[in-house]
Formats: C-alpha cells, structure tokens, sequence
C-alpha cells in the first residue's frame, strides 16, 4: 500500500512550478521534498523538478534532511555566485529511517506540519520578512508574508541571511515519532488559504483516503482562495499554485 501522495492544483496561475519528490535510501529512509519555485516560466518549472528530486536523491543517501538540503543549497549558490542570479525556489525537506527521528529542513516558507493528538503541529518557521520584521504599534501589518529572506538559488550563506533577517539560509528541526502519524508538505498556496480562513488543517488532512484527501486539501485551498479575493475585489480573483504531499509514518 502507498504511504505518501501529492497533489497540486495551478489555481488562477498560467503555469506551475511547484514540485515534490521522494526517493528512499540505505536503511529505508525515506527523503521527502517540496518546492515551490518562483516565477512561472517553463525553465523555472524544469530546474526545480531537476532540484528537487536531487535534493531527494541526496537527503536519503545521507539519512538527513538538513544534509540534503545544505549540499543542493551550497551548489546553486555557487552557480548564483559564479553566473548571477537565477532559478530560485523556497524547499522544504523531511527524512524518516525506521527507528531513528524524523529530520526536516527547509530555506523560504514552504512547510512541514506534523498531524498529532487532533492538531497540524507546525514543524517550520518561515522565512521570510513577516517574521523579521513582525506586526508592532508603529507596523501593524509588519513585513511581507510572500517577501523571502531565504530562498535556493540565492547567493547568501548563513552569516549574511542571518546579519540582515536574525535566521540563517537553512534551518532544521527533529521530531521523535512515537506511533503512527501523518506528514504534510505544502507550498504557501495550499497553507495560508486555510490559515487566513481560520480553517483546521488537521481535518482537511485526516481522510482515510491519502489521494483523495490531498486532493481535497488543494481544492479547497485554491476554491477558499478565489472566493476572498473576489469578495475583496471582483477584479483582481487570485488562488496561488498550491501542492500539497501527504506522507503516514511509522516510529
């Protein structure tokens, strides 16, 4: 039986350049990936499917999330370095061997939820200048949740991202599982519909049906999407690509 799943909805958008992959590695680990990349060109869209199973390949064979991530960060910031700017994405990444905790890492403000005791338990904090620069008395509002601080792609490594925003370019956490449980990956179209919404992720994500389920999950997210922007504006009907990867674990 499958244990994970993904499913991806382009919304309003003319094009998709969000990815996932998943690859396994010595000791079954299991590496688990999302990318959202930015823009919507078609080279955007290969180079980051290209990436993302890389990343995927390389986070399995080293049983760790962060590893995986650090290694295909530090590459293309050095072709940022050597040939300017180009293809960027937000990633995140999670690894699960049998036996040992779950790793997960990520550079942007794609994220890793973790469906435990009835609640999505949020594993990532984003990157990005609504976390550097938070709401106060003389910014309501604060920075802007789609402004990046960190992204692949970028030519900053730790020091500069962390001189500048107070975070570095990447960033990991561990999670011991105890028993069975459900891992969700999702670019920032498929989360903050439900999040501005003050929708239960937990329950969008509980089907017992992982296709079914993932698909309702970015359906929705993208139905929720256009339905509070056009009430917003009829003019201006806007739903994000959203891709959502669903993944049941075990200890």
């Amino acid at each position: 039986m499958r244990t994970y799943v993904t499913a991806q909805h382009t919304g309003t958008e003319p094009g998709q350049c969000d990815t996932t992959a998943v690859r396994s590695g010595p000791g079954q680990a299991r590496a688990y990936v999302l990318m959202d990349g930015i823009g919507r060109r078609v080279e955007t869209q290969i180079w980051a499917d290209r990436t993302a199973h890389q990343i995927a390949r390389t986070a399995a064979l080293r049983g760790d999330a962060e590893a995986g991530l650090r290694h295909v960060y530090n590459l293309c910031r050095d072709d940022a370095i050597h040939y300017g700017s180009g293809h960027k994405a937000a990633a995140v990444v999670a690894v699960k061997t049998p036996g040992k905790p779950l790793t997960v890492a990520w550079c942007g403000d794609s994220r890793a939820y973790l469906m435990e005791g009835g609640i999505a338990v949020r594993l990532t904090d984003d990157h990005n200048k609504r976390r550097a620069y938070p709401p106060s008395a003389n910014s309501p509002y604060g920075g802007s949740r789609n402004s990046l601080t960190s992204c692949l792609g970028s030519d900053r490594d730790d020091e500069n991202v962390f001189n500048q925003y107070g975070h570095p370019a990447i960033e990991s956490t561990t999670r011991e599982i105890t028993g069975p449980c459900r891992l969700l990956l999702a670019s920032d179209g498929a989360y903050e519909p439900y999040e501005d919404a003050r929708t239960c992720l937990f329950t969008a994500c509980a089907g017992d049906d992982l296709l079914s389920t993932a698909r309702n999950l970015v359906n929705l997210a993208v139905g929720t999407a256009v339905k509070t922007s056009r009430a917003l504006d009829p003019n201006r009907v806007y739903a994000d690509n959203a891709t959502a990867l669903l993944a049941d674990l075990a200890p």
